[in-house]
């Protein structure tokens, strides 16, 4: 996994206009060391506690949209935060992240930085956040719409029942019916079946 660290002062180029100034202060006050990747698909961003000798460290994908870019640095603010308050003693994920992650969430739905269909998944998803963005399909299906548009390329779920479509590891599926809250596809080459996340980027084949 490549990764480089970034000055807090670029950090601007990632996030959508407006909100550097409002992101800054918690980055300088926790000493944040910063660093953005290339793309994980299980992932979006990643928190790791301070140690002796080392500072806080937060990545975040650096191909995400300036939108989702700012809702996973404030998710792994969040955990940092967390980690403060209670150190080890609570859950990665448990009532005092979520209660965090919440209030950071407010202070930015209330400063309007966020289109009005972000705005409105991101309200419904206080209710009960979601451990990653990446397993809240509802809010990641309205991010995508500021996502580049790559030609070619769709949701699992937007792939016709039997259709073929291929995901970034050059590997080919059809597309079966739907398991609950998975897809199922039945790998080309070996038959073997697989569930997907409706959400999941494949690549259609013709």
């Amino acid at each position: 996994m490549s990764k480089k660290e970034v000055a807090i002062s670029a950090l601007s180029e990632f996030l959508p206009s407006g909100t550097y100034q409002m992101v800054q202060p918690f980055l300088l006050h926790y000493k944040v060391h910063l660093t953005i990747t290339k793309s994980r698909t299980t992932v979006l961003g990643d928190y790791r506690n301070a140690m002796p000798g080392k500072s806080h460290r937060i990545s975040v994908n650096g191909n995400l949209n300036p939108y989702a870019f700012l809702i996973t640095l404030l998710h792994e603010l969040a955990h940092l935060i967390t980690f403060e308050k209670f150190g080890h003693r609570v859950q990665s994920h448990g009532n005092e992240w979520k209660m965090q992650f919440t209030e950071l969430l407010k202070h930015f739905l209330q400063s309007n930085v966020f289109p009005s269909d972000i705005k409105l998944q991101l309200s419904a998803s206080l209710k009960s956040p979601a451990a990653s963005s990446c397993a809240d399909d509802a809010l990641m299906r309205v991010l995508r719409n500021y996502d580049e548009v790559k030609e070619g390329h769709f949701l699992v779920e937007q792939i016709q029942l039997g259709g073929i479509f291929q995901t970034k590891n050059g590997r080919q599926y059809r597309r079966e019916e739907q398991i609950r809250k998975r897809i199922k596809a039945v790998e080309i080459e070996t038959g073997r079946v697989y569930l997907f996340s409706p959400i999941y980027e494949v690549i259609k084949v013709s």
